[in-house]
């Protein structure tokens, strides 16, 4: 969007400096993040691109730890008048957020402040609808978004004579069982299970997690994934552990190596693996379609977004802040999504990256590369589709896990499970409501 008048604006001050003998100070723009390892360096790199491009601003990236980490000492750090310009905190985080009132400083009200070119219309509409208020004003600025897919081990579905990945949770549990016959001790498992098996299980099949659309349209939300559909896929997985089609493997990426080792021959997890599976992975690996369970529907809906946005932080001077906007409207720039999306395996947040990466050749060199799009972009959005927005969820995913895992542990049924997982999250919805309201 605004890559080229960069340049542009780059070289009139590199001249102007060379012409005048001087260079000015440059403004430091903070920016906290949680990536670690190699999207860590990818981080620094699009920073320091930037900073190349022009000469009033550098964009200083730290890294805080993991998401819940990063969000809790920006929060932290915003009290102590301490706060960073720019601070990346998962989806999950929103309505923790938008509730920080007089912390966070909206996108969009920045945009026009500053007087920076924006226009929304470019994001990817499953992307975008999940962080914009009830008046369709985008909040925080999409990063890195993925979506939960199905990954398989082409090799090793050879081995078993399975033709095709599955498209149903019948043929995901008839491939799980061919890969055990021909030798494996694992047919499948996932991670995230909260975002994966609860989340997007119920966008996918167009049920609600819960009241208020999933919490858009109202801080009185209460959690409903107590539900028929969902408890009956939960017991079955639950039941299928007997004779090793499911293992379970952890709350997060933990069960990452279970797949990449040959121990699993497929896994559900967020399409931004892929940077993993191309360094770790010693087979030839595909990406699928989350299973359908026809029980539930005839067809899928959408898939939800995972990931984070930037937000940004009021409290800074108010000159700091057309950088900050540059900043933003540049790392949107089809460009530099491009490179981000085929690098990671995150989603490319606008249309034209992702057009960008089918001129370039990425998805036919790189099969199933663009699984998560056509996920996300199944169909529009739906109250049931559009995402979750409902507040302390951060500490309601713990408590699911610790009831999938009593599930997984044998120690209660389904029902149980989200019985108590229900009970237990809706008060801490009605707490968020009491302090919100």
């Amino acid at each position: 969007m605004v890559l080229n008048k960069l340049k542009v604006a780059a070289l009139a001050a590199s001249a102007f400096v060379a012409l005048s003998g001087s260079a000015f100070a440059q403004t430091e723009i903070s920016w906290w993040h949680a990536m670690g390892g190699a999207n860590g360096e990818r981080i620094d790199r699009m920073a320091a691109e930037f900073n190349a491009l022009q000469s009033d601003y550098v964009i200083v990236p730290s890294y805080k730890g993991n998401y819940t980490e990063t969000m809790t000492a920006a929060v932290a750090a915003f009290r102590a008048n301490q706060q960073p310009h720019i601070v990346q905190v998962f989806e999950v985080g929103t309505a923790t957020m938008m509730a920080a009132k007089g912390a966070v400083y909206p996108v969009y009200e920045l945009m026009a402040d500053a007087g920076v070119e924006f226009d929304k219309s470019v994001y990817l509409p499953a992307v975008v609808s999940y962080y914009e208020d009830t008046e369709g004003n985008l909040l925080s600025l999409p990063f890195n978004s993925s979506t939960p897919v199905l990954w398989y081990n082409k090799d090793a579905f050879a081995k078993a004579g399975i033709e095709s990945p599955p498209t149903t949770w019948d043929e995901l549990n008839s491939a799980a069982q061919a890969l055990l016959d021909s030798g494996m001790t694992c047919g499948y498992s996932f991670g995230w299970q909260s975002w994966v098996m609860l989340e997007n299980y119920s966008a996918w099949h167009n049920i609600p997690l819960g009241t208020q659309e999933n919490g858009f349209a109202g801080i009185d939300a209460r959690f409903t994934f107590n539900n028929d559909a969902v408890v009956n896929r939960l017991q079955s997985i639950a039941d299928s552990q007997e004779n090793g089609i499911f293992k379970y493997g952890g709350r997060r990426g933990d069960s990452l190596s279970m797949f990449t080792s040959g121990e699993c021959g497929m896994w559900m997890n967020s399409s931004a693996y892929y940077g993993s599976m191309v360094s770790q992975a010693e087979f030839e690996f595909g990406q699928t379609m989350l299973p359908l369970d026809t029980d539930v529907a005839d067809a899928a809906q959408n898939s939800i977004i995972g990931g984070a946005t930037l937000w940004v932080m009021r409290g800074k001077d108010d000159a700091d802040y057309k950088g900050v906007a540059d900043f933003l409207n540049y790392i949107s720039t089809d460009e530099v999504q491009a490179w981000w999306h085929q690098e990671t395996g995150y989603v490319p947040i606008t249309t034209g990256a992702a057009v960008l990466s089918e001129e370039q050749g990425f998805y036919v060199e790189n099969p199933g590369t663009d699984t998560a799009i056509e996920q996300l972009s199944l169909n529009a959005p739906v109250p049931n589709s559009r995402g979750v927005r409902f507040g302390n969820f951060v500490q309601v995913r713990d408590i699911i896990n610790e009831e999938l895992e009593a599930l997984w542990a044998g120690s209660k049924t389904a029902q149980e499970a989200m019985d108590d997982a229900v009970e237990r999250g809706n008060e801490l919805l009605a707490k968020f409501e009491r302090a919100n309201s």
